[in-house]
């Protein structure tokens, strides 16, 4: 391997997204260095954080309908059977929600964590509570998703926090997505919460690091669980 491939593969590529949040940042601390040498430092440092947050590795998805994977990386801040949002239209009995909390240091790429069609989507303005809040999930701006998937529908919420101010979605309704794909990010500290189908068992626990697009959330106990991987 030449030096070039090694620098390569030891960066981390960086979303699209964040190069205008990175320039501002860059460009500020230029100002604040203009007006006081050791401003410009701290302003570099606020700046390779910025470029941290923005990050977008790639991951290796375990492939298999009976497993739902993280959406994001985080820690697991929820693990409970509670009712669906409304507008998820998924009903009113108690669903299996794992919820998992990003701060502003994880990366904030979310990735589907089953595969299926979209079957809806809806945006619901609303509060910028504590993220770890469990009223979170009612109260504050989010935006969820409905993926029909082999083992029944399963809802994905991206819910807004104290920080974060813009939900991102570039998926659309109708579309068909697969594992592990990406669909959206949220700026600055979030949370994502997975409603899972009946017939899903948790396999993770409160406080557990989960890694988006490679951790298994929760399973569907039948013979065949022995994934293949794809790496995206």
């Amino acid at each position: 391997m030449s030096v070039s491939d090694s620098i390569k593969n030891a960066l981390v590529p960086i979303h699209p997204e964040g190069y205008k949040f990175i320039a501002i940042f860059f460009a500020v601390s230029v100002v604040l260095g203009w007006l006081w040498g050791p401003l410009f430092w701290i302003g570099l440092l606020l700046t390779a954080w910025c470029a941290w947050f923005f990050r977008d590795p790639p991951r290796v998805t375990p492939v298999n309908d009976d497993f739902i994977i993280s959406p994001a990386d985080g820690r697991i801040s929820h693990v409970a059977n509670v009712v669906p949002p409304e507008e998820l239209q998924l009903g009113s009995e108690p669903m299996l929600r794992i919820s998992v909390f990003m701060n502003v240091f994880n990366c904030h790429i979310n990735r589907a964590p089953v595969r299926g069609r979209i079957s809806r989507i809806v945006y619901r303005k609303g509060a910028f509570l504590n993220a770890e809040l469990d009223k979170a999930s009612q109260d504050n701006e989010r935006n969820s998703l409905v993926i029909a998937s082999a083992n029944g529908d399963v809802g994905v919420v991206q819910i807004a926090g104290l920080v974060a101010r813009r939900i991102l979605c570039w998926a659309g309704e109708g579309e068909e997505i697969v594992t592990g794909e990406r669909f959206g990010l949220i700026r600055f500290g979030s949370r994502l919460d997975v409603y899972c189908p009946a017939g899903a068992t948790a396999t993770v626990a409160l406080g557990q690091t989960a890694i988006g697009g490679e951790t298994i959330l929760a399973r569907f106990d039948k013979d065949s669980v022995n994934p293949v991987v794809r790496k995206s």
